[in-house]
């Protein structure tokens, strides 16, 4: 076993909030500097910028783990996962689906592109990336976990587009595979006030939308190594395999 860093929370210039400096050459640079083993790609809505961040990080031996920050129905943020390629793309169509037809505006939300190695425009995305879908957060976490993906409330703690701004608290039922939490929030002092969430999975990312936010929080996960089947026993806190902090 070893101990690998992880900053499973970052955007590219593919989010509309994201800095045009979020190239993937720019993250894996990054990623590089903070000695992250793992990085998540997670753009608002669509997975169309990872498969090119992927073969990057990889090719400077860092592992990417390729999903996306959904807004459901109820504007609720909620990072999802997949171990490969077809699995992302099912899911891709999922999210085409229900994206709604609002026009991005670029002077007021930015640009929603991505971008090969070069920095090269391939493709832009003409809809409004940070809209909600037309699915609510158990039809989400239904069709991720449908999909042998892994579901994560994003910064649940916050006043804005979280679990409890939107819903007022986070539902027992809900089959999570963790939850994230955002970096300056106490862990311990959070938990106390949501006992019932006392053996939850707790993550911390950065949540970046520029170069300098890349690992400014991270994740310290016990695994044999970085594969997402590895990644899925540590969340699950299964076999030896756990988070060991943040």
């Amino acid at each position: 076993m070893k101990v690998f860093n992880a900053d499973l929370h970052i955007h590219t210039v593919l989010s509309p909030c994201g800095s045009l400096e979020m190239s993937p050459g720019n993250i894996v640079r990054e990623a590089i500097r903070r000695k992250l083993d793992i990085i998540g790609i997670t753009d608002h809505n669509s997975t169309r910028q990872c498969r090119i961040v992927k073969e990057m990080a990889e090719a400077a031996g860092i592992q990417c783990i390729c999903g996306a920050e959904v807004t459901t129905k109820e504007e609720v943020h909620c990072l999802a996962f997949f171990e490969d390629f077809d699995k992302l793309e099912t899911f891709q169509q999922f999210l085409d689906q229900y994206l709604p037809d609002i026009r991005n505006n670029q002077e007021l939300f930015g640009y929603q592109v991505v971008v090969n190695e070069k920095e090269e425009i391939l493709y832009e995305e003409n809809r409004l990336l940070i809209s909600a879908i037309n699915r609510n957060l158990n039809q989400v976490e239904a069709e991720v976990h449908l999909l042998g993906g892994l579901f994560i409330p994003a910064h649940v703690d916050k006043p804005k587009f979280s679990l409890i701004s939107q819903l007022g608290f986070i539902p027992p039922d809900l089959n999570f595979d963790a939850i994230e939490l955002s970096g300056r929030t106490e862990q311990q002092a959070f938990l106390s006030k949501v006992p019932y969430l006392k053996n939850a999975t707790v993550l911390k990312n950065s949540d970046a939308h520029q170069p300098d936010d890349i690992g400014k929080f991270f994740n310290r996960i016990v695994m044999a190594d970085t594969s997402f089947y590895e990644l899925t026993l540590a969340l699950r806190q299964a076999e030896g395999r756990k988070i060991v902090g943040s």
